[in-house]
């Protein structure tokens, strides 16, 4: 049996090692890997930005009895500020990594964390799978739809755990109120409305520019045919310089809120798609994609899921910056990462529930307690001692409902869908299902 078989089928606790075997000489980090050694997960960080935190709870906890192996990014300065950050809650060292390959190349690592940004989800994810990891994913956790198949494809192949990083899954509130909706708390759930809203700023022109020191930009390109640097496109702002390495803000944010939507009403793909987005903010500014969409989707059931994003306009439509309404035809819930309300027909507030929690709502970064909860819940899958809260199969349907507007958007019109395949009718659409890759990054299958 190998050692990640072991993991997932044994887990020796502090019961398995007589104190009296142990040597009086040994250090308390030697005795604590032999403590639980066969059921400790090795661990490597790809992506070292702004999600970093998120990971640094999760993995320091005692009771997640992980080791981290690699902080691997890049860019320089990304690396070195990640390894002073965990040098102030590990009592040792991880390596400092350039290359991901390398990380996957070590055998040692039984699991990836993937935060780079979004155009390396799918490619870094199904190369961690073909090398033998499990793989703990960042949202979107693909580029296009056809990534998003072949990532499930990659994991059924290979059999690992991949969990997407859309975290609210693992809220207990969230749990709580989906599964009572499920059971008739609302009576029917035939509509729900997603909503982001935030107040981005301006955002530099790209202009040609010498690559930043310290960057390796043949790398962060990675799978994306290449291109000449731009000014500022390394650090976030790859978001919104076109579409060779983000998603815009649909694949950036709608997809927490729109998955809680879906998970609700209980619904797969769509039949139609509707979907009106522009550029509608600083219009002379360096930002290439729409920041304001709406969207209707339809599902089988006479089922609807809406979508009302606005990256740089502040009002708050729904009393909040970003959640999820589901209605019903006995009532109505609001749920969002603080926990949620429930309303009666009549407009009644029936019962509220709070989480009192530390996850981040709009700001950049984020990480939490919601997270810390996601996080671990993939290493006690690892482990079989859990399920996984967002399976790759369930995290690439949900990721499907922010390709559509998008691919909406870009056609500038609406189509329908096979709502068993989830492919679209429309030719048109259809030409952006996937991507051009760099010569030699093609996924191999």
């Amino acid at each position: 049996m190998d050692r990640r078989n072991f993991i997932r089928n044994t887990s020796l606790g502090a019961a398995a090692v007589s104190i009296g075997g142990v040597s009086s000489g040994m250090s308390a980090r030697s005795y604590s890997r032999v403590i639980g050694a066969n059921d400790r997960i090795f661990v490597a960080i790809a992506g070292l930005g702004r999600r970093l935190d998120a990971f640094t709870e999760p993995i320091a906890l005692k009771s997640s009895n992980v080791e981290l192996l690699y902080l691997c990014d890049v860019m320089a300065h990304q690396r070195e500020r990640a390894a002073t950050r965990f040098a102030k809650i590990l009592d040792y060292k991880p390596l400092l990594e350039n290359d991901i390959r390398k990380v996957l190349a070590d055998k040692r690592v039984d699991a990836l964390i993937n935060a780079t940004p979004d155009h390396w989800h799918a490619p870094g994810s199904w190369m961690a799978l073909a090398a033998g990891k499990h793989v703990y994913v960042e949202k979107p956790c693909s580029h296009n739809p056809r990534e998003g198949e072949l990532l499930v494809a990659f994991q059924e192949k290979y059999g690992y755990q991949v969990q997407m990083g859309n975290q609210q899954r693992s809220a207990p509130e969230s749990i709580e109120i989906i599964g009572e909706i499920h059971r008739g708390i609302i009576g029917t759930p035939y509509k729900a409305v997603a909503f982001y809203t935030n107040t981005r700023g301006r955002v530099p022109v790209a202009t040609p520019a010498p690559v930043p020191e310290g960057l390796d930009w043949d790398l962060f390109q990675g799978p994306a045919p290449r291109k000449p640097y731009m000014h500022d496109t390394w650090d976030y702002n790859w978001h919104w310089y076109g579409w060779d390495y983000g998603t815009a803000e649909t694949g950036n944010n709608a997809t927490h809120e729109l998955d809680i939507a879906r998970w609700a009403l209980q619904v797969v793909y769509p039949e139609k798609v509707e979907t009106e987005a522009a550029k509608r903010h600083f219009t002379d500014d360096g930002w290439t994609m729409y920041d304001t969409m709406e969207t209707t989707m339809y599902f089988p059931g006479d089922k609807v899921i809406q979508w009302d994003g606005k990256s740089r306009s502040g009002y708050k439509t729904y009393g909040s910056d970003r959640g999820t309404l589901i209605y019903g035809s006995e009532g109505t819930v609001y749920v969002d990462r603080d926990g949620y309300r429930l309303y009666d027909r009549s407009g009644k507030l029936t019962r509220e529930r709070k989480s009192g929690g530390t996850e981040a709502g709009t700001a950049l970064g984020g990480g939490g307690d919601m997270t810390t909860l996601h996080v671990v819940n993939f290493f006690e899958a690892i482990r079989g001692k859990a399920t996984l809260r967002s399976p790759i199969r369930e995290g690439a349907i949900s990721q499907m409902l922010t390709h559509y507007p998008n691919i909406s958007s870009r056609i500038g019109k609406s189509f329908e869908v096979d709502a068993d395949t989830g492919r679209i009718y429309d030719r048109e659409a259809m030409k952006l299902w996937s991507r051009e890759y760099e010569p030699g990054w093609e996924p191999v299958w």
